[in-house]
């Protein structure tokens, strides 16, 4: 991680027009459809959320916002990305992990299984520290649910991802996300690409 000017980026006028702001997330909400990745999930016996979460990492691997990050009033340059996972506990509550994304598949969903297991059992919070952006994501698969709006506890930044149960049709399967993320980081074209970019990771996967 390392202190970037913002002028020699293209971040340069909107990131002094938002960073004090004091409601500067944006969020935007897709449905995409997930036919090939339930079928991907069935044939390789990869958990959907695993697949779900390594095709936002390898959207997100190739938009260089998403390895910018507004940290205080300064923006943040990082050479890694991980995916922030919501892990229900052993004893009834929730915490956090971080999984670092890998390109290969398999990787990713030893990390993810090793590390939400750990987490799950010991109910501790696992980060992968200050050396990683953060992808956040969130499933909440007991309920059909069309969108989240904005949560900013104004300490996290990171891009957030949120989607719910996903809806099975006649002849496909659908999933509304919702994403969340700083406008000093990046502009609603720059979150619409990476939504785009998403939705082809997603028919790819194989």
């Amino acid at each position: 991680m390392k202190e970037i000017d913002p002028k020699t980026t293209k971040r340069a006028r909107d990131f002094h027009l938002w960073i004090k702001s004091p409601m500067p997330m944006v969020t935007l909400t897709k449905t995409f459809d997930v036919t090939n990745l339930r079928r991907v999930s069935r044939k390789r016996g990869i958990k959907f959320n695993v697949l779900m979460c390594w095709c936002v990492g390898k959207a997100a691997s190739d938009i260089r916002e998403f390895f910018m990050l507004p940290v205080g009033e300064k923006l943040m340059l990082y050479d890694n990305l991980a995916i922030n996972i919501v892990v229900n506990t052993a004893d009834g509550g929730i915490t956090n992990c971080d999984v670092p994304f890998s390109e290969d598949i398999r990787q990713f969903e030893k990390d993810y299984m090793t590390i939400t297991k750990k987490v799950h059992e010991s109910g501790e919070w696992f980060s992968m520290g200050d050396d990683y952006a953060i992808v956040g994501t969130s499933a909440v698969t007991n309920c059909e649910i069309d969108s989240f709006v904005n949560q900013y506890s104004g300490i996290w930044n990171n891009p957030f991802l949120m989607w719910a149960k996903y809806r099975k049709h006649l002849f496909k399967t659908t999933l509304p996300i919702s994403m969340q993320f700083h406008h000093a980081q990046m502009d609603g074209g720059d979150a619409a690409n990476f939504l785009n970019a998403l939705q082809k990771e997603i028919n790819k996967m194989k």
